[in-house]
């Protein structure tokens, strides 16, 4: 085992209160916690209310944003925002969790606000806005509209893609440009359903080749991701290598490496293919052996922010990375496995905390304090984002699915 391996592993173990000894027993079967399950299903029913309280703040059409505790502020958007599909996902997240109706209903309505954007051909965003959303619904209680609707997103998404360059377009700008966030790689699932429902093998292969050009062009050489990658689109030569949210064009903005990790882990299961498999466990090596991560596993906003340790937590990189390593651990041998797992059990014990988690009624109905959204822009700093949430629902969820090993 590499020497920050076995710091980050026996830290991990001393935070959960887990003797080493256990986990060296383990033949892959993870091993959670009592504890734990148990505060986790306490919580869920929390966050269930949580989200009720939310609910009333809102208005028909309107998805929550942000809420601002120094001025009590709740800040909403429009269907069109990359963040639409949370909202409703982490409803029906909870119902499943809950089966409290009433997050049913709200989910529903959400959903019926959200369908247009199946048609939204200006946003590369349509897996976290469409299948986050109505994704979910399906899993839970599948209806033909939903798979239309999903259809018909993976086929708005494809519309994005430019063969010259061999990627999805991020944002839309100036025509001699072709912009590429790293975050696009979590848009890639949707192509992949989409090819399942309806044999059209050209979802597949726009995700393939997304996830190839970005594997090439995206990553350091110690695996970790620029933010921004913008591209000549009649030749596809790189024309920058950048950054938007993070610290420095050279820095290493910590969401986006969770993005990445999340990502590359979703592209093995799709394809079986081992370079991704690589690719993801080459991502967790950076961000575990960093020596920028905290004891307590939630990272800076930045991994390179200049004034560390006072640099603020991004809560929703956290919990991204958790529930990815949770899925990466299945997949990986018994050592590196079990790293990943006990991490993602310190990360979700500590996103349970008082530090980051909102006190019953408080937080404008959101789950996790301390999110940084945009940094260089002033905007969504040390506040909660409902991507922070449903992806710590998605993390506790995957927690729990260990129980039935």
């Amino acid at each position: 085992m590499k020497p920050r391996y076995l710091l980050i592993l026996t830290v991990a173990l001393a935070l959960t209160g887990i003797k080493q000894s256990c986990f060296a027993q383990a033949t892959g079967n993870f091993k959670p916690q009592k504890e734990l399950l148990h505060l986790i299903n306490l919580n869920f029913n929390a966050d269930a209310r949580q989200y009720k309280l939310m609910a009333q703040a809102l208005t028909p059409g309107r998805f929550p944003k942000t809420y601002e505790p120094a001025t009590g502020k709740f800040e909403t958007s429009n269907s069109g925002w990359w963040c639409s599909g949370f909202y409703a996902g982490t409803l029906l997240n909870l119902y499943k969790a809950t089966y409290d109706t009433q997050l049913l209903k709200k989910a529903n309505l959400s959903l019926d606000s959200l369908d247009k954007e199946q048609y939204n051909t200006h946003t590369h965003d349509l897996g976290f806005m469409m299948y986050c959303s109505f994704g979910t619904a399906s899993r839970i209680a599948p209806k033909p509209e939903y798979k239309q609707i999903l259809i018909n997103s993976a086929k708005s998404l494809a519309t994005r893609f430019n063969p010259a360059v061999g990627c999805i377009k991020s944002w839309d700008s100036k025509p001699t440009d072709f912009l590429v966030i790293i975050d696009n790689m979590m848009n890639l699932e949707l192509l992949f359903w989409a090819t399942r429902e309806t044999g059209d093998s050209s979802f597949y292969k726009i995700a393939v080749t997304h996830a190839n050009t970005t594997m090439k062009n995206h990553y350091r050489a110690d695996y970790s991701s620029y933010h921004v990658v913008n591209y000549n689109p009649q030749t596809g030569a790189v024309l920058q290598k950048k950054t938007a949210q993070g610290y420095a064009d050279e820095s290493a903005w910590a969401r986006g490496q969770a993005w990445g990790l999340y990502g590359f882990t979703v592209m093995y299961r799709e394809t079986k293919n081992k370079k991704y498999l690589e690719q993801a466990q080459h991502i967790a090596h950076f961000i575990l052996t960093n020596p920028n991560l905290p004891a307590d596993g939630i990272p800076y906003w930045d991994f390179n922010a200049p004034n560390i340790p006072a640099a603020l937590r991004d809560a929703s990189a956290g919990a991204i990375m958790a529930s990815a390593l949770l899925e990466l651990c299945r997949y990986s041998d018994k050592k590196d496995g079990l790293i990943y797992f006990n991490t993602a059990q310190t990360i979700i014990k500590t996103l349970l905390s008082p530090a980051y988690l909102a006190a019953p009624g408080s937080n404008g109905g959101f789950i996790l304090k301390h999110s940084v959204g945009h940094m260089p822009n002033k905007t969504e700093i040390d506040v909660p984002l409902t991507y922070a949430d449903y992806y710590f629902v998605e993390a506790m969820e995957r927690y729990k699915d260990f129980t039935t090993q």
